[in-house]
């Protein structure tokens, strides 16, 4: 399919477990915190570059974040990708996925026609699946979740979801926003080519608020419906209690605590 445009959406996490939360919006603190490409969202960027080289297709990276949020984008153009969108802006701090994904949707529309979006199932910061379909719901597109593998026909794609206790093939029109597991491919290494060009910054277009034309009072953690009532970390003591006795006498004993918790 000749003319294929291909978005794909791809986010900078944090690089550590060690990330600390703002204790007056419960939100990540970020600042000072190594960032890493989302892992699934290599996939999805691997899902475009196959797709590309079968049937030539232009393939631009899209993430929103801090002005460090670029190194995911240079991270990309070195695998293959050929330009990329960073939306940044301080309206767009705290807003969760619900406004996440309305700021994406607005940028994809702005950067003009389009053929597929791609992204990771989830992401490893927040794990709650949501951008990809609410991306889908803004622009009223078809989706596909969990694809583990995408072949490509004229207008159309069909898609592949393992899922529990069965395998489901899917097909849709174009355009269409598909999310994918981590077990479609193997993303490749970078080359040693393109991470030279990846560094000259030909490749990067960089958008606020004002060039998405969305008022302020959209967007952020003020707009963002999503409350988060408290952060805690899980209590991990071992919780337990020890039968004395031999293999008999501590069978005894377990069954006798079983039926007492009618367990049994």
């Amino acid at each position: 399919m000749k003319g294929l445009k291909i978005i794909v959406a791809v986010k900078q996490v944090p690089g550590t477990d060690e990330v600390r939360t703002d204790p007056k919006t419960n939100s990540l603190i970020r600042q000072g915190v190594p960032g890493i490409l989302n892992p699934e969202d290599r996939n999805a960027v691997e899902a475009a570059l196959c797709l590309k080289e079968k049937h030539g297709a232009a393939v631009t990276a899209l993430t929103m974040g801090p002005p460090e949020a670029g190194d995911v984008l240079e991270e990309v153009f070195a695998m293959g990708v050929d330009k990329g969108i960073l939306l940044t802006d301080m309206a767009f701090a705290g807003s969760d996925t619900l406004i996440t994904a309305f700021i994406l949707s607005r940028a994809i529309i702005k950067s003009g026609r389009f053929d597929l979006i791609l992204c990771g199932r989830h992401a490893i910061d927040g794990e709650t699946a949501q951008v990809g379909p609410q991306i889908a719901g803004f622009m009223d597109l078809p989706q596909v979740t969990y694809a583990e593998e995408i072949v490509l026909e004229k207008g159309f794609i069909t898609v592949r979801r393992d899922l529990e206790d069965c395998q489901e093939w899917v097909k849709v029109k174009l355009p269409a926003v598909v999310t994918v597991t981590s077990r479609i491919n193997r993303p490749r290494y970078p080359s040693l080519y393109n991470v030279q060009t990846a560094c000259d910054g030909s490749l990067l277009t960089t958008w606020g608020a004002e060039d998405l034309k969305v008022p302020a009072s959209m967007l952020g953690l003020d707009a963002s419906p999503t409350v988060i009532k408290k952060i805690f970390e899980p209590d991990h003591k071992k919780r337990g209690e020890i039968i004395p006795g031999d293999e008999k006498e501590m069978a005894a004993s377990l069954i006798e605590k079983l039926k007492g918790v009618n367990v049994i």
